[in-house]
């Protein structure tokens, strides 16, 4: 799909002066329309999707040629990272992405009323709109971790500090501690792709980027350092959540095997007095007593109060 901003009439297409040019899956026709627009060749996605610093960024002349890993469907359950192309020059703003991003959308809605709109004031509230996405995703991402931390540790300090979390809530945590770290590390490859952006562009868009717009750039660089700690910090905790988890499983697991061997234990001298009078011996002072059976019996009652007093007065039970 073709947009151009403004948007170009049908019957005057080669004759039109758009300022911006979001290409959306394109097709070869409308790869070859921005093509000639901007002098640039436009990359695939397999060009878009190089993680090397020198294919992600490039500048010809006063053209820049920028990509980055933007994430969509963040709010949600299955966000993806899907690459987004920047040619930027000081006419035109051509870009290339194969999702629908609401960045994009929110930048368009936005720029629609406008009387006058240059590329760089279009490249540059895409660039803020994509961090104040991710700055909201990071709040998102932190509240269901302090939501995660709560539910943990209140149930785990109940009756006593004694975990008392079941297998089935532990799974459930596991798992939303594990779709948290896979978007904190997406948010860390948007942010990532962001900060390279800022500082290339103003380093290298001298025939494109004005004064003012390295200011702004340099804002939007600032907003990105502040992230990207907050990120770390949202990894910290995700860390250290997902350490107390395994820790309250392990707990659990403990809790488990001493009951499995205090039965064990507790079970063995019983099993010694009943063998010993299932023998069948002719002479055996019991066999003819006529308390020999509840006797027996008080031996075997006995063999089990003796052992779980002893597990009880150390504590282990």
């Amino acid at each position: 799909m073709l947009f151009a901003y403004p948007l170009i009439p049908e019957e005057d297409e080669a004759g039109g002066t758009p300022v911006w040019i979001d290409l959306v899956e394109p097709t070869p026709e409308e790869i070859a329309i921005a093509q000639a627009r901007i002098g640039l060749p436009i990359p695939s996605f397999q060009d878009l999707s190089e993680i090397e610093t020198s294919s992600r960024l490039k500048s010809k002349g006063d053209k820049l040629l920028l990509s980055a890993p933007l994430m969509t469907g963040s709010e949600s359950n299955e966000p993806q990272l899907s690459p987004v192309g920047f040619l930027l020059s000081p006419t035109l703003l051509v870009t290339v992405r194969f999702a629908d991003l609401k960045a994009f959308a929110a930048v368009t809605e936005e720029v629609a009323g406008m009387a006058e709109l240059t590329a760089q004031e279009a490249f540059l509230r895409l660039l803020e709109e994509v961090v104040d996405r991710q700055a909201d995703h990071l709040e998102r991402v932190g509240a269901r971790l302090e939501q995660l931390a709560r539910d943990t540790f209140v149930r785990a300090a109940a009756k006593g500090g004694r975990a008392t979390i079941d297998n089935s809530a532990l799974k459930r945590a596991l798992a939303a501690i594990g779709g948290i770290g896979a978007r904190l590390s997406m948010a860390r490859d948007v942010l990532l792709g962001v900060g390279r952006i800022a500082p290339f562009a103003m380093e290298r868009g001298n025939g494109c980027i004005g004064a003012v717009d390295k200011v702004r750039l340099g804002a939007i660089r600032q907003d990105v350092l502040s992230l990207d700690d907050y990120e770390t910090h949202l990894s910290n905790k995700s860390q250290f959540l997902l350490d107390a988890v395994l820790g309250l499983i392990n707990v659990a697991q403990n809790d488990i095997f001493k009951v499995l061997t205090i039965v064990s234990v507790v079970g063995i001298p019983p099993t010694l007095v009943a063998s010993m009078y299932g023998m069948n011996f002719m002479h055996m002072p019991e066999l003819s007593w006529a308390y020999g059976y509840p006797y027996a019996l008080g031996l075997i009652v006995l063999s089990i109060l003796l052992p779980l007093g002893w597990f009880k007065w150390r504590g282990w039970m």
